[in-house]
């Protein structure tokens, strides 16, 4: 996906968002990827406090957020002071 004109914000404002139901990715594999992804960063996060890009769409369009992952569990993605992002609404972790 290219990253061109979608906007950053930073991780205090996600409790602000509106995240709808529908999974955004389609295939098992895209869904496996992610997963294994998104707990790679989170060890990474909490062990040298590494910061991870995360493209996600809520229910306005596609955002960024950069930020370190602290937990991820079968539906949700925790964030810093407890803020969370949906597991289905999350397009990519770099």
């Amino acid at each position: 996906m290219k990253n061109v004109n979608i906007p950053t914000i930073e991780k205090e404002q996600i409790k602000y968002l509106t995240f709808p139901k529908e999974e955004l990715l389609v295939s098992k594999k895209e869904k496996a990827e992610r997963c294994l992804t998104l707990k790679r960063a989170m060890v990474l996060g909490n062990l040298e406090h590494q910061k991870v890009r995360i493209l996600f769409a809520d229910s306005e369009g596609v955002k960024r957020v950069n930020t370190t992952i602290w937990g991820v569990t079968d539906e949700y993605v925790i964030l810093k002071t407890s803020t969370i992002i949906p597991l289905e609404r999350i397009l990519e972790v770099a």
